[in-house]
């Protein structure tokens, strides 16, 4: 047993209120720990803590007394006796009454009230007496927020585990409710209060028990709340959103029936309001409500509630009508808003309730009978006023959602409506045709608002067939007056919306009818399988319809789109449903008669709209995706052929279009089926047999975009491959590539300026083998072995020095993928620390035994860069070490610090940096003005190694990636930037210094230079005038100023940024007039507004030099700058 004088210890900690705050969690940490271990039992601590808890100075019982439901709420797994727990409840009762100790007290009594059976819990009749305590004692709303949350909390919990102990309190609980919560206004406490109004509610259901008197009181204290405002919660409030709050508050509303007399009256007159959120949420609260009253209530309110909901529709139908180009079938006619939404819903409640009042109601509505009656009047669509076809469209959806409610509403309609419709459209009461498309388009009698609403209707039928086979209960279908009717009529129907498109084509008015035929036949085609008897013959019927309008129609755009989003939408569906044969259908007339188009070389259709037909029905299911893709490849396939070996060039921009479709469209479509792999990869190994058949002929296709497509393509097809895959295609290229003499030649002598192999750049067919072999490179697999990989890394090395950028981000790719020699353990093989030497025993400028890339004519003395070749070759090297130094930078290799020394010794190349000078005699500005070039290349180095590539080096093409790569590289360049440009004395070095640090800090992680805001703020502030006076660093300069506009807005910089105002306001005040760039000078104005909040001590002094600035952009030719220059003026103006 512990001794006792160590809990005393910790009760005092706890008591007394001049201790640490924090030493107090762990005073009952420490306590709970040793009566859950049975050192101590609740009763001994009780003893021993009985001065605390029965003494008169009320600061130690309060904290006492606290102390004991502390430990006791920790204590919620540990067992108790039946004994103890009632002692304990009965102490904390009590102590309800002490209202200096009533936070303790109320801590107390829930530790108890919400433990578990299992570990004991409290009696019902001690619940009962808590309760009775509770509301003799306690006056909720006197008390502070965090007290009040305790006593809502209790009340909760007492109600919610002991409702029968607790209802027998009767009248003095409900007005004990009452008492309580009247006249809250604490989010989190509002939560609670709505929570106990729908518990107290289903303690009392019977009609003539104690809420019934009351429920007037009660509803009135709820209604004061609704609806609920509340965007701006406290940080303590966080969870507490206004939606959570309304929906807590709308489950008070609709908790008994005996609030409808008073509710519905308050719903109905907020739907009435002009705010929107007064209508959503009274939409909201009636459906709800609608619910659980009861038809025999709610039937009282009917006519009332539908007046509204027609003024709810209409009120959203007027400013949401569409011209009728439709989208999907539940959205036809309408831009659904919020308050559409939530009008239908309640549409459809009330629809549903048994007795058929709203639906009645609904039925004999005057407007609604006035459209069907008056239908003549909206025959032509562009001659119905505006106001009529928002009429239109509020009766078509209303009949919509009356028919998609059940099968006994869709009758009524049907009954009602359906065959007065037809009979406008011409269709004869027993008129029934065969399967065969015969009808006369001539004959045809067109009324737009007749087809509009039958097509409404037949479409709510589809819905509710659809939601009958997800139920299993579409055997009983055929038995309704809907069912029969549509059976009756639909393959005349069928041909009907066919002749509307044929005549509005015929007659060249293709208006909105003719995409109503379109939507009706989409509709026809998605009754799901045993809900219409639609026969195989029809629904090819209805394929062929859509197909032709796409084959033959596509000059009418509005007609070839709709036709296209109703296939898609009838492919999708048949295949959701997996219905084989008409899945077989829509494969044979669909998919493969539109890829036909692909395949004539004679296609009228533009290629791009063929493409974007196959790109959609593509998307139809795993079997359309899986055809489209093998004829895709196929085309390609066949066209490169006739481009590479027959060399008919003008295939080139076709080729490029079927590439980037297949890329951009049909490889992620595969990507996510799986099991796809076979046809990529004889994709891949296709295209390395076009170049390889390409060898007799004179290659000199120039098209970059071609080339560009093409490698895409195969990267992304490679890239998906496994190893196995991945080696023979590698293998398949690596005899193409090996068998050019060019590339031979390459791998043979080493690599120096002269000679025809080093200088130049690459032939056309040369440079396609080089880029597609880069590109299979760039996408293996890290495990794939690459053939004799010493000459395929000098042949890329040689394609470097040629400037071939794919060669560079292949060996890049390389070097990032490579295993060590160390991790594979066979000294016969080639590994990463052999490449790497290669790699770095080119020089740029060094003389002895290493290759250097020099000219014949370049002297012992070191002068460098004497011809504009070797210039060109050593910007090329600089590119490609750039590269390199990616793979070894985003897989953390150490060879990394070697990349960025030659980078930061061609950065400061003039003797600037320790060490003999590689360059004798005076220095100065012209000297040094032809290194210009390799410099900036330099800098622009720092700016591959640290940005993002979508070309290689990505996840995507599986790049060891090791976490923080950038962060690494940031924090070992920004120190040696900072001291290198403390010590540059010229100003074409300082500028490229520049230059190189802003690829630094642009491309790096924000919380990185966030960190080093401090060192870095004032370099900024000096590299961006220096940037701003060379057009070319424009980019530079909009990068920088959002590093800055980073700045000024973190929070924990404010005081640097206070310190460093007045040079920031220079130079923002310089590029406010920033001439290259409309983004620069919306930014620097933007950052003068966020200085604007700095102290007024910092910024004052330079108010009117911003005044001044800001002036002169009022007239900026962008509209976007004036705006900006404006909130400017106001903000600066404000500071007095």
């Amino acid at each position: 047993m512990a001794n006792p004088s160590e809990l005393i210890q910790h009760i005092e900690s706890f008591v007394d209120s001049t201790r640490s705050p924090s030493q107090q969690p762990a005073s009952v940490d420490a306590v709970a720990t040793l009566v859950q271990n049975d050192v101590f039992t609740m009763e001994e601590l009780a003893r021993e803590m009985e001065m605390y808890l029965t003494t008169t100075d009320n600061i130690l019982r309060a904290r006492g007394i606290l102390f004991l439901a502390e430990v006791l709420a920790a204590l919620a797994s540990k067992p108790l006796d039946t004994a103890t727990i009632h002692s304990l409840i009965g102490f904390f009762s009590e102590r309800l009454s002490d209202w200096r100790a009533l936070r303790g007290a109320l801590v107390g009594c829930l530790a108890l009230i919400r433990r578990k059976i299992k570990v004991g819990r409290v009696t019902g009749n001690d619940a009962r007496a808590l309760a009775e305590s509770y509301l003799q004692n306690l006056e909720v709303q006197s008390l502070g927020q965090h007290d009040r949350k305790l006593c809502f909390e209790l009340l909760e919990c007492l109600m919610d585990r002991y409702p029968g102990e607790i209802a027998a309190l009767g009248d003095h609980l409900v007005y004990g409710v009452c008492q309580a919560i009247d006249g809250e206004k604490d989010p989190q406490c509002l939560m609670l209060t709505f929570r106990i109004v729908e518990v107290l509610a289903g303690l009392f259901p019977d009609p003539s028990g104690p809420l019934v008197n009351v429920a007037e009181d009660i509803f009135d204290i709820l209604g004061c709340y609704f609806p609920i405002h509340y965007s701006h919660p406290k940080s303590e409030d966080v969870d507490v959103s206004r939606g959570k709050l309304s929906m807590a508050l709308m489950l008070a509303f609709s908790s008994t029936p005996f609030f409808e007399p008073f509710a519905i009256p308050l719903l109905l007159e907020k739907l009435s309001s002009s705010l929107p959120l007064a209508k959503v949420d009274s939409l909201k609260y009636l459906s709800c409500c609608t619910n659980t009253y009861g038809p025999e209530r709610i039937g009282k309110h009917a006519e009332a509630i539908w007046v509204s909901l027609k003024s709810a529709i209409r009120y959203s139908a007027e400013d949401h009508v569409l011209p009728f180009a439709f989208d999907s079938t539940d959205s036809m006619g309408f831009q659904e808003n919020e308050i559409m939404k939530e009008a239908f819903v309640l549409l459809q409640t009330v629809v549903l309730q048994p007795d058929n009042v709203f639906l009645d109601v609904i039925l004999q509505d005057t407007e609604i009978n006035g459209v069907v009656n008056s239908i003549d009047d909206f025959r032509d669509y562009d001659n119905i006023p505006l106001e009529s076809k928002h009429k239109l469209v509020e009766v078509g959806h209303v009949l919509s959602i009356m028919a998609k409610a059940s099968s006994a509403s869709c009758n009524r309609v049907f009954e009602t409506f359906f065959l007065r419709l037809l009979d406008t459209l011409g269709v004869a009461r027993n008129g029934s045709v065969g399967d065969s498309l015969s009808i006369d388009a001539s004959s045809v009698k067109l009324n737009f608002g007749a087809l509009y609403l039958v097509i409404q209707i037949i479409a709510a039928c589809r819905d509710l067939a659809v939601t009958s086979v997800v139920t299993a209960s579409y055997f009983a279908l055929e038995n309704n007056t809907w069912f029969q009717m549509v059976n009756s009529f639909y393959r005349w129907l069928v041909k009907w919306f066919d002749s509307i498109m044929m005549r509005s084509v015929d007659e060249k008015h293709l208006g909105p009818a003719s995409l109503l035929g379109v939507k009706g036949l989409e509709v026809l085609a998605t009754f799901p399988e045993g809900s219409l008897p639609i026969s195989k013959l029809i629904f090819e019927n209805i394929l062929v319809i859509l197909v032709s309008s796409i084959t033959m129609n596509f000059r009418v755009i509005s007609l070839w789109n709709a036709a296209l989003k109703a296939l898609v939408c009838i492919g999708s569906f048949v295949d959701s449903y997996q219905d084989k044969e008409k899945s077989s259908c829509f494969l044979d007339i669909v998919v493969r008669r539109i890829l036909l188009l692909l395949q004539r070389n004679n296609c009228s259709m533009p290629l791009s709209l063929v493409l974007e037909a196959i790109s959609n029905i593509s998307t139809t299911g795993r079997t359309s995706t899986v055809t489209t893709a093998q004829v895709m490849e196929e085309t390609i396939a066949a066209k490169l052929s006739e481009v590479f070996v027959a060399g008919d060039y003008r295939l080139t921009g076709h080729l490029v279009q079927l590439l980037e479709c297949y890329s951009s469209k049909l490889l992620p479509r595969l990507h996510e089926l799986g099991d796809f792999e076979e046809d990529v990869f004889l994709f891949a190994v296709d295209i390395c047999e076009q170049i390889e058949k390409s060898a007799t002929i004179d290659f000199s296709i120039k098209s970059k975009e071609l080339l560009s497509a093409t490698m895409v393509a195969l990267k992304l097809a490679v890239a998906s491959c496994s190893e196995e895959k991945q080696f023979i295609i590698v293998e398949k290229a690596f005899k193409v590539f090996s068998s050019n003499e060019s590339f031979l030649h390459m791998q043979s002598i080493p690599l120096r300026l002269g000679g025809n192999l080093v200088g130049g750049t690459l032939a056309f067919r040369n440079e396609w083998i080089l880029s597609v072999f880069s590109a299979i490179v760039i996408a293996l697999r890290p495990k794939t072995t690459i053939p004799n990989v010493k000459a395929v890394v000098q042949t890329l090395m040689g394609g470097i020095l040629k400037g071939h950028a794919p060669a560079a981000q292949a060996l890049g790719s390389v070097v990032n993928k490579m295993h060590k020699g160390t991790e594979m353990g066979n000294a016969s093989s080639f590994y990463l620390e052999d490449i790497l030497e290669i790699v770095f025993k080119v020089r740029l400028w060094s003389s002895g035994d290493n290759v250097s890339l020099r000219s014949h004519g370049y002297g012992e003395n070191g002068d460098m860069c004497r011809n504009e070749t070797e210039n060109v070759l050593q910007i090329h090297w600089i590119i490609g070490l750039a590269w390199i130094g990616k793979g070894l930078l985003m897989r953390g290799h150490e060879k990394v610090k070697d990349v960025t020394m030659i980078l930061l010794q061609c950065l400061l190349l003039i003797g600037e940096m320790r060490g003999p000078p590689l360059q004798p005699g005076p220095i100065d500005e012209g000297n040094v003005a032809h290194m210009l070039p390799l410099m900036r290349s330099a800098a622009d180095a720092f700016h591959i190694m640290m940005s993002d590539s979508e070309d290689c080096l990505d996840r995507r093409f599986h790049a060891n990636v090791r976490p923080l790569y950038k962060q690494r590289l940031f924090s070992t360049l920004t120190p040696i930037l900072l001291t290198s440009l403390t010590r540059c004395q010229l100003s074409v070095t300082r500028s490229m210094l520049y230059r190189a640090f802003g690829h630094i800090i642009s491309d790096a992680p924000l919380i990185a230079v966030l960190g080093e805001m401090k060192k870095l703020v004032c370099v900024l502030l000096d590299a961006l005038p220096v940037l701003s006076q060379d057009v070319l660093n424009k980019d530079m300069v909009y990068n920088l100023l959002l590093v800055l506009s980073a700045f000024l807005t973190d929070r924990s910089g404010q005081e640097v940024i206070g310190e460093n105002a007045h040079f920031i306001v220079n130079c923002l005040t310089q590029l406010v007039s920033y001439p290259h760039m409309m983004l620069v000078r919306e930014t620097a104005i933007q950052c003068l507004i966020a200085m604007s909040g700095v102290t007024h001590a910092r910024i004052y002094p330079m108010r009117m030099q911003v005044l001044r600035a800001v002036s002169k952009v009022l007239d900026d030719p962008k509209r976007a700058v004036r705006r900006e220059a404006v909130r400017c003026l106001q903000s600066w103006r404000s500071i007095a």
